[in-house]
């Protein structure tokens, strides 16, 4: 018989959102096809270490139930779908003024061409975290600084704003500029940056993995949008393949829209281990292609189950929907009901992904409070 639990304390609104108790025979679908890749997903992120920036302690979820939750997907499921309907509770995430629609973008993990040494063919550096970075997890400050920045340069005076992205490019890091890989022009570099890792093949046929490892803390300006605004390329049909060309096209206005997207990203190099998942989402899991989803970290606990209401790329005949696990977060997942699906590696995930900008219901899975608890 299967285990009865009770709703562990669900907050009646997360970010400004109200969560609506729903049904899970409700929603129309669910579970959905290869439930089993939600619940690899789910285990994943159970048994991954702690994230390198905490999250806030107020992230719905409740800790003790999640870590049952996770207790009992550690033994035998022989049920995926019953796994999730006795374990978690769901709640329709209904914005004010916006109903239960809220918005979802796809990204991937693009493949690169690049060199371990600089040359012609490879000019554009990508660079190592340097070691005067602070980053700042989601509600941390230093004294003096700006709280809007999420990263700090530390120095004898103490904490300060950390150069933006044309100040690094023109060489404001001085002896803290470590390349890692040399990737063809600053095209693929924004690419990289934008994506948040990447592979990257060798002269030599070897393929390395390019891992995000902290950022310089500034406002993220997309480069398209920019090109958009300008009137360069119309919004319809931008694809990134059609908007990365452009740039290449023109590379003077190129490397002024560039710069004006004052973050940046920096790295650290990885093996391989799995080519059939993606790299590490902040939750320290590798990505599950159609199943990870990056959400508001300051808002949500990593390891949550959401059922996301519509149509996903990759969609058999009738799929309503699609059951998704919390893996990651970004600068722009703002907002309850935002998130950005992983949607897998190369360049068909990465037109995919470019396509993926649609209005969609969230419905957030919140784990019971199970009678007695669960033996770990």
């Amino acid at each position: 018989m299967a285990p009865t639990g009770v709703s562990a304390a669900a907050p009646a609104m997360v970010g400004g959102a109200t969560l609506t108790p729903i049904s899970m025979e409700a929603l129309p679908g669910f579970p959905g096809p290869g439930v089993a890749a939600a619940l690899d997903a789910f285990r994943r992120v159970c048994a991954a270490p702690a994230p390198a920036l905490p999250q806030p302690a107020g992230v719905a979820g409740d800790a003790v139930a999640f870590a049952e939750a996770c207790a009992a997907a550690r033994g035998d499921v022989p049920d995926a779908a019953a796994f999730f309907r006795d374990r978690f509770d769901a709640f329709r995430i209904d914005r004010a003024g916006a109903g239960q629609i809220g918005f979802l973008t796809g990204y991937f993990e693009p493949e690169l061409v690049g060199s371990r040494d600089p040359g012609p063919d490879f000019p554009t550096p990508v660079l190592a975290r340097p070691d005067d970075l602070v980053s700042l997890g989601p509600g941390e400050t230093r004294p003096g600084l700006d709280p809007s920045l999420r990263a700090a340069r530390a120095t004898a005076d103490g904490f300060g704003p950390y150069p933006d992205r044309a100040a690094i490019e023109d060489g404001a890091l001085g002896a803290q500029t470590r390349p890692i890989l040399w990737l063809r022009d600053a095209v693929d570099l924004l690419v990289l940056q934008v994506q948040g890792s990447g592979r990257v093949r060798l002269p030599d046929g070897r393929a390395v993995r390019v891992l995000y490892d902290g950022r310089n803390g500034r406002p993220y300006t997309a480069v398209a949008k920019l090109i958009v605004q300008e009137g360069h390329l119309p919004l319809e049909g931008l694809t990134l393949a059609r908007w990365t060309g452009w740039l290449r096209d023109h590379p003077d206005i190129a490397r002024r829209l560039i710069r004006a997207n004052a973050s940046y990203i920096f790295f650290r190099l990885a093996p391989i281990e799995d080519p059939a998942l993606g790299p590490p989402g902040a939750a320290n899991v590798p990505l599950s292609p159609g199943r990870s989803l990056a959400v508001d970290a300051s808002l949500w606990r990593y390891g949550l189950p959401f059922w996301l209401a519509g149509p996903l790329p990759g969609a058999g005949p009738g799929e309503a929907g699609r059951l998704v696990i919390a893996g990651d977060t970004g600068s722009a997942i703002v907002g309850p009901a935002r998130g950005d699906l992983f949607v897998g590696t190369g360049a068909q995930a990465g037109i995919a992904a470019g396509n993926l900008r649609d209005a969609i219901g969230f419905v957030v899975l919140l784990p019971k409070a199970m009678p007695g608890g669960t033996p770990r």
